[in-house]
């Protein structure tokens, strides 16, 4: 664990110069002009229960600095798919030599796929930095659908957000979040906590499959 926190704070500076120019080439997929602080990775990594958590998701990765926190936390069994569709943050996590660190860049809609590939069963945890506000709508209920179907009975969905629209998005999938807001942060964002129940209404469930069916080619 040490390496991992000597290359936290070796990379911090040049992670926010590609954050901020990464911003600035496409900003609504982006969604913030800075990473996380230490502070909400903190906070994440708590609300997510990642110590007991045998398989984590993280979904929108950034620069890394919330990868290395759930790193940090983690079992030393225990692994982590981080799916980020942007190339140039997908090129920052191969920087993190670690073997329980699963990489995958892509979209967040093809999550299952990323989970099958891997091996992985289904998450106890999905973390999520994408930004739901500024989105596509139906693109953000398709991930949202995904998450709630590949999560384990009991398994922690966690997202931090500037505005709430991925409360309303989950609340058909998975009821009404926890709700909190991280101040030690810029800009000060709100952080949602869902934990899926041990059975889902049949209505989310319909949603899934044939939000799933029109996936298919």
């Amino acid at each position: 664990m040490q390496e991992i926190a000597a290359l936290r704070s070796s990379s911090t500076l040049d992670d926010r110069v590609v954050f901020f120019l990464e911003f600035l080439k496409n900003p609504r997929q982006i969604g913030s002009i800075t990473p996380s602080s230490r502070f909400l990775e903190r906070r994440i990594v708590e609300l997510a229960k990642i110590a007991s958590a045998r398989v984590v998701v993280e979904l929108g990765t950034g620069t890394g600095g919330t990868t290395r926190a759930i790193l940090e936390a983690m079992a030393p069994n225990a692994r982590l798919l981080a799916v980020e569709i942007n190339p140039q943050f997908c090129a920052l996590l191969g920087r993190i030599d670690d073997p329980r660190l699963l990489v995958h860049c892509g979209s967040a809609r093809v999550l299952r796929e990323g989970l099958s590939r891997h091996g992985l069963p289904a998450p106890d945890a999905v973390i999520s930095g994408i930004p739901f506000s500024t989105i596509d709508r139906r693109a953000g209920s398709l991930i949202l659908e995904t998450i709630s179907s590949v999560l384990a009975p009991g398994g922690r969905f966690v997202a931090y957000q500037w505005r709430r629209h991925v409360d309303d998005l989950a609340r058909p999938l998975l009821g009404p979040a926890r709700v909190e807001v991280a101040l030690l942060n810029i800009p000060p964002l709100r952080l949602f906590r869902w934990e899926k129940r041990t059975s889902q209404p049949a209505v989310a469930e319909d949603r899934q499959r044939r939000s799933a069916e029109s996936l298919a080619p």
